[in-house]
């Protein structure tokens, strides 16, 4: 239970925001665990920080997200690759893309409302010249919302989940493990 202690009172610290920012930030890049779990320690910390952890994870990943964008559509052979290479596969990119351009907007909303790789759509939507702004504008819509609703149940259950963390740390992290796991299983799958 220290290192729950230790954790949590690290996560109360004010700078704990930019951190939120930065590691959501790199995971609509690159990263494969889901902003959720960078999100509740501040919270149930302390639940004034609620809103400003949901905007900085907001931001974090509308920016990685531009980024991925950005990679896709200017930098794929070189950064692009390397990171599919590196982090997913060239067969997983090869089923992200005939998704994209079977069900466009349709694929922007399912992964940035659910743990599907957000950031293999994002670098997609580059690569296939989608409209920046339509892939921008709802990738903000949506991805605000996710972070928001996680946002809010902490902030009202903030007093439950800190005994829930404290009592099921371990089971929860392999949870989270799981979950981005069967994400990863679900784009293979798609």
């Amino acid at each position: 239970m220290k290192l729950v202690d230790c954790l949590l009172k690290k996560s109360g610290h004010p700078a704990f925001t930019w951190v939120v920012f930065f590691l959501t930030f790199c995971e609509s890049i690159f990263l494969f665990i889901p902003p959720e779990v960078f999100m509740t320690p501040p919270i149930i910390a302390d639940k004034k920080r609620a809103i400003p952890v949901t905007v900085a994870a907001a931001l974090g990943s509308l920016l990685g997200g531009a980024v991925a964008y950005a990679i896709g559509l200017w930098l794929f052979d070189s950064v692009g690759v390397w990171l599919i290479q590196n982090f997913a596969s060239m067969e997983k990119f090869a089923v992200a893309q005939d998704m994209f351009i079977r069900h466009g907007i349709l694929i922007i909303f399912i992964t940035a409302v659910t743990p599907v790789p957000y950031k293999l759509m994002a670098i997609c939507a580059g690569f296939l010249h989608f409209p920046a702004l339509v892939f921008l504008g709802v990738s903000a819509i949506f991805r605000t919302m996710r972070f928001a609703i996680v946002g809010f149940l902490l902030w009202r259950f903030q007093a439950h989940a800190n005994a829930i963390v404290k009592k099921y740390f371990w089971p929860l992290t392999l949870f989270a493990i799981v979950i981005a796991g069967l994400g990863i299983g679900l784009m293979m799958i798609m």
